[in-house]
């Protein structure tokens, strides 16, 4: 390797959303910083395959303004 070209990499602090915390050694930061997360394995659905639905956008808008239920397609059987 080059020398004075690559980023410093140094140990850091990896705190999950659930609280917890492992070290690791990453190109982010400085030494010893912590790294917050928003989003973790813990968490996010690619992961727990459990989908979360959040009322946005157009249709959720629609159904507050004239009180209506969540929007259903009928199905031909």
């Amino acid at each position: 390797m080059k020398k004075g070209i690559h980023p410093d990499y140094h140990p850091i602090t990896v705190v999950m959303t659930n609280g917890s915390t492992f070290r690791t050694r990453s190109t982010w930061g400085k030494p010893g910083d912590s790294l917050q997360l928003e989003v973790d394995p813990t968490c996010h659905i690619a992961w727990t395959k459990e989908q979360h639905f959040v009322e946005k956008g157009r249709l959720a808008r629609f159904n507050q303004r004239f009180q209506m239920g969540k929007f259903t397609v009928a199905q031909n059987n």
